[in-house]
């Protein structure tokens, strides 16, 4: 995913695209040393209408960053107004990268990330299609037994348990959530658990009994049984498919800036 910054000398406006598609393209051709072969001899123009793009560039790997992008349109068009964070962190960027000082790769990451999370949660409130995960962790009822879920997958959860978390009797907490997120409760914590198996069987650092363990699954066997109920294969052998099917190994999330 590539997200760009276009800033507008003359009154200091910050717009922010995301682009999908169209820029893992050319991201592809393109190499960086190629990019800086191009531009080696750009400068800064003294035209006060000019614009200036920032352009960074996200790699992601697994079901749970490509199911981010799966939720967000190709081109994301965002214009940051005064008192907008997203104009305070386009700012910082700007002057980062104007002034180079040591340690300015960490803050360029660290503030690129923000303005990504910044600019997917802007979008999700302004789409009418926003994710039933999304429109549901805004709602008070559920979005502690949401977080819980998401950061302690491997506990033995139950639904009296994850209803007292949100403050609601079972039966409330049941209907509630089936009615926000098409299911039920214990199916949506056996797909995110099959959600981290996958990247977790693609990531190759794992054994079976670890990845079990983290998940939730008592023992490998168990883990093994839910999968292959889930995928129609043990996962042993949907690992060496997917390694078969990808002629190099995935990347890890990474980022780039200009």
């Amino acid at each position: 995913m590539g997200v760009r910054v276009d800033q507008r000398l003359d009154r200091d406006r910050g717009d922010v695209r995301g682009i999908d598609e169209g820029f893992r393209a050319a991201a592809g051709r393109y190499g960086d040393d190629t990019f800086d072969d191009r531009h080696v001899r750009d400068g800064r123009s003294d035209d006060p209408q000019a614009t200036v793009f920032l352009c960074g560039a996200y790699r992601f790997s697994g079901d749970i960053g490509r199911g981010l992008l799966d939720a967000l349109p190709q081109v994301l068009p965002l214009s940051a107004a005064v008192g907008d964070p997203l104009r305070d962190v386009i700012g910082l960027l700007s002057r980062e990268l104007a002034s180079p000082e040591p340690g300015q790769p960490t803050v360029l990451d660290r503030l690129l990330d923000i303005l990504l999370v910044l600019a997917i949660r802007t979008s999700f409130r302004q789409s009418t299609t926003a994710p039933r995960w999304y429109r549901a962790s805004a709602d008070s009822r559920l979005n502690a037994a949401l977080q819980a879920i998401h950061e302690d997958a491997g506990r033995p959860w139950s639904v009296p348990e994850l209803a007292e978390i949100s403050g609601l009797s079972r039966a409330a907490f049941a209907r509630t959530f089936r009615d926000a997120l098409g299911q039920t409760p214990m199916q949506y914590l056996t797909d995110w658990r099959m959600t981290l198996a996958r990247d977790y069987l693609r990531n190759g650092e794992l054994g079976l009994a670890k990845i079990a363990n983290v998940i939730g699954y008592g023992s490998p066997y168990a883990f093994a049984a839910a999968f292959r109920r889930h995928h129609g294969d043990p996962p042993g052998a949907w690992r060496q498919r997917e390694l078969t099917r990808t002629s190099s190994p995935v990347a890890g999330d990474r980022i780039h800036l200009r």
